[in-house]
């Protein structure tokens, strides 16, 4: 769950950011008892994600602001669905439109978007995962939102996993030395995960006794050869070239994990408005 005081602070901020020093178009037009009634309304299918956040906007800015939501974060809406009903002040309804939209528009287009990944690969036991290719300081929301789309979570941050790439390799000297110095500096809590190129990197890698192993860029061939190496003795992540066209293919290799910055990063808005 996104944390109450997280969601707040960052809502703040943008509000900031989006108002200024005023709106001077709706504080210009508005009377102080000029009241609205609107509707949340989606214009596209997909996965609905952002309902607590989008509300809060509205808290934050006017406790005056009544907010009835007919769906929850998860559920599947389709075009022409009403999502929710407002009523408050039309300063803070106008005010608060734009930014409110934003948020759950964006996290509803990645839940969409992680759900068709996971769908996609159905028949198999691997879970598409995301990355930290993410948008920076809205992290949190998309990771959120990744979830929602029945998406695993890659680490949240640096400090979460060791995870030695090809540069750290080139650090090190090489994965065994990487794997030893970390295995001998980091909390028994951390678990260790390699990216491997090749079949051989894959081989010391699990020699070395890493807790996960990336499979990076690979073809399909030398997958399915790395798993049957591997056979269970670490976690198995896919990663590289990963898209609707090819995500099947992967998943067919046996991996655990298939992880791709695509479910966030060219995930499209989901289409929502606010009609007063």
């Amino acid at each position: 769950m996104l944390s109450k005081f997280y969601v707040d602070e960052h809502i703040r901020m943008a509000l900031k950011e989006d108002i200024g020093f005023g709106d001077i178009t709706t504080e210009n037009l508005a009377r102080e008892n000029d009241y609205l009634k609107a509707e949340l309304n989606t214009r596209s299918e997909g996965v609905l994600c952002g309902c607590d956040v989008f509300k809060r906007v509205y808290e934050i800015l006017s406790e005056d602001v009544k907010i009835k939501f007919y769906y929850k974060d998860g559920d599947l809406i389709k075009k022409g669905d009403k999502i929710a009903d407002l009523e408050g002040p039309a300063k803070d309804l106008l005010m608060g439109e734009r930014l409110a939209l934003n948020y759950i528009q964006r996290m509803s287009g990645i839940a969409t978007e992680t759900k068709r990944y996971q769908d996609a690969i159905k028949p198999y036991k691997a879970k598409v995962a995301d990355t930290r290719k993410t948008t920076p300081n809205f992290r949190a929301f998309e990771k959120y939102a990744v979830k929602t789309g029945g998406g695993m979570l890659h680490r949240f941050n640096l400090s979460d996993c060791a995870m030695i790439k090809d540069n750290h390799i080139k650090l090190a000297g090489s994965i065994s030395k990487a794997v030893s110095c970390l295995r001998n500096s980091v909390s028994f809590t951390h678990k260790i995960e390699v990216e491997c190129d090749t079949f051989e990197q894959v081989k010391e890698a699990v020699t070395s006794g890493a807790d996960i192993i990336m499979l990076d860029n690979m073809t399909i061939e030398n997958m399915k050869k790395s798993v049957e190496y591997i056979n269970g003795r670490a976690i198995v992540e896919a990663s590289g070239n990963v898209n609707l066209d090819t995500i099947n293919s992967i998943a067919a290799c046996d991996v655990d994990i298939i992880s791709s910055s695509a479910i966030v990063a060219k995930a499209p808005t989901l289409d929502l408005a606010l009609d007063m």
